[in-house]
């Protein structure tokens, strides 16, 4: 199997992701996964998610470049990528990842600023006199 490309997207972060079989590899802008995340457990468990669903963790090399967004934003649009990539390379991982919702891009965003308004619902305080 060749190196399989895909992109995840979560809010304002965007992560490219290159899969191929090796050894289990995860490297996140040219560093280890764990020292890119610095030790948090729960954000780690989120990216590698994809590769304990279809029982891939010790046979797929990653490498991916994340931009735009923080940490945690990253993290889920490495594991979107990661889900896409692994779609994209067999049919059998698709049918494991859709039901768990891994293929699916989580469309919430900020939303906008109004004019008239100090954030996006949030109106000046009213003064009656």
């Amino acid at each position: 199997m060749a190196t399989t490309y895909a992109t995840g997207k979560r809010k304002t972060a965007i992560a490219k992701v290159w899969v191929k079989p090796g050894s289990g590899k995860i490297s996140v802008n040219g560093v280890d996964l764990n020292t890119w995340l610095g030790g948090h457990e729960a954000i780690k468990l989120k990216v590698v998610q994809p590769l304990l669903v279809t029982k891939q963790e010790t046979s797929m090399d990653i490498k991916a470049t994340t931009l735009g967004g923080g940490y945690s934003a990253q993290a889920e649009a490495l594991r979107h990528g990661i889900s896409r990539a692994l779609a994209a390379m067999d049919a059998d991982f698709r049918a494991l990842l859709k039901p768990k919702g891994l293929l699916t891009r989580d469309s919430r965003t900020v939303e906008r600023k109004k004019y008239g308004r100090r954030k996006a619902r949030r109106s000046p305080q009213f003064s009656k006199r």
